[in-house]
């Protein structure tokens, strides 16, 4: 065997390491197809909503709603996730986001949706999901062993993107040529998979964790755990600002697509699948790579996602914008994943939901801030400038970081020298 195709097999080995846990690997299938559903459910609520209203602020407002639980709820969710078994949570809310899916579908389907449903709706779900993010991520942990534990969690990122290239892909042929009740309705059964795959893991092979007791004052030790480690509070300021400002591509591409380049739903869809392969392509670049990220490497995955963000921005032609939105698509995974695995590795096991949840919302939960600010910006300006100012700001932010991110790294491998060297 040639030392390039041995190299070959080595990097490949390296990328699916997690992918031998029997449990990850049911996980990982579900989550994959759950997602999916998702995100063709995400995209006929956008063309739902510029259909019902014609307005970029309207379809900010929409995005928003389905985070807006994140912001109010969303620590709870953490906690909620730290103190029950984490699968019987992932039962019921995959259950009840089925169940809401199929109301989506039956309102659409009759003609009796409306703007004010579309938001309702979009908030009980968002509810439902405050418990089911922290829960989902969280429960990674406990199903591999630590020094995979890693690739686990880029491995779960490049299925949420490969997912989000069939779901755009799928979501706008549908809506195109169909229209937008079959997408909810695939949605629903696409939830399914997770129930299957949660039924068939070996429950004997799932670490436990021990559960945090109901206490007073639970949600605030959360805070202050990550606000005083600076391993959790550095990621997370960032994914704050760049999860307000930069990722609100489900109110700024549907914008673009029809706005700017004058398209149709497939636009969107095509816009999509193109960012997600190369998020596709980051991640497992990312999962291949030897050894935990580092705080430096956070930085400058920030200025490169800043600056891809910003030339779509000025993108002149929509297949200019296809071919940038794969430097987007790798940067945002990359970016992402860097972050959520310092996370997961620097939580203590009995406070990771209440870490995890606090993740979801800064970087989930900052569309209900950034959403209508972006889509306001888009409508007041043009859709070009709600790209602008993300890719901007997102640079900007690197920038600033990346002295101090580096001497933390440089000091870290220091420490590290020095625990291993014993003449030291």
């Amino acid at each position: 065997m040639s030392s390039a195709v041995q190299t070959a097999a080595r990097r490949f080995g390296a990328a699916s390491a997690s992918l031998r846990v029997r449990n990850y690997r049911l996980y990982f299938v579900g989550q994959s197809v759950s997602v999916a559903g998702t995100y063709m459910a995400s995209l006929a609520i956008a063309f739902l909503t510029l259909h019902l209203t014609g307005s970029g602020a309207a379809l900010g407002v929409a995005a928003a709603a389905r985070l807006l639980p994140f912001v109010l709820l969303g620590p709870l969710g953490g906690v909620i996730a730290d103190r029950y078994d984490k699968r019987r949570l992932l039962f019921l809310t995959q259950t009840g986001s089925a169940v809401g899916a199929l109301v989506f579908a039956l309102l659409d389907w009759t003609g009796a949706i409306t703007y004010p449903l579309v938001l309702g709706l979009s908030l009980v779900l968002g509810c439902l999901t405050v418990v089911d993010n922290p829960a989902r991520q969280s429960l990674i942990a406990d199903l591999v062993d630590r020094d995979v534990l890693a690739n686990a969690v880029i491995l779960n990122s490049v299925s949420l993107n490969v997912a989000r290239v069939l779901g755009s892909a799928v979501g706008g042929a549908l809506v195109t040529v169909i229209g937008t009740p079959v997408s909810f309705v695939l949605n629903a059964a696409s939830f399914g998979a997770v129930i299957v795959s949660l039924a068939r893991m070996r429950t004997d092979d799932i670490a436990r964790p021990e559960r945090a007791p109901r206490a007073r004052g639970q949600i605030r030790e959360g805070f202050r755990y990550a606000l005083s480690t600076p391993e959790l509070a550095i990621p997370l300021g960032m994914l704050t600002l760049t999860g307000v400002l930069a990722y609100e591509f489900p109110t700024t591409l549907p914008l673009l697509a029809t706005g700017t380049f004058h398209g149709t739903a497939a636009t969107y869809g095509l816009l999509a699948a193109v960012m997600a392969g190369g998020a596709v392509v980051g991640g497992v670049a990312a999962a291949a790579r030897p050894g935990r990220p580092t705080e430096r490497s956070l930085a400058i995955t920030c200025i490169g996602w800043g600056a891809a963000i910003l030339l779509v921005g000025l993108a002149p032609s929509v297949w200019t914008a296809c071919v940038l939105l794969v430097l987007v698509g790798y940067g945002s995974i990359t970016f992402n994943s860097t972050a959520k695995t310092a996370l997961q590795l620097a939580s203590k096991p009995e406070l990771r939901g209440r870490v995890m949840s606090l993740w979801a919302l800064v970087w989930g939960g900052g569309s209900v801030i950034g959403a209508p600010l972006v889509g306001w910006v888009a409508e007041v300006l043009t859709p070009r400038w709600g790209l602008i100012v993300g890719g901007a700001s997102t640079v900007l932010l690197g920038l600033v970081m990346l002295p101090h991110l580096h001497r933390r790294t440089v000091a870290a491998a220091a420490r590290q020298r020095s625990a291993t060297d014993p003449a030291r």
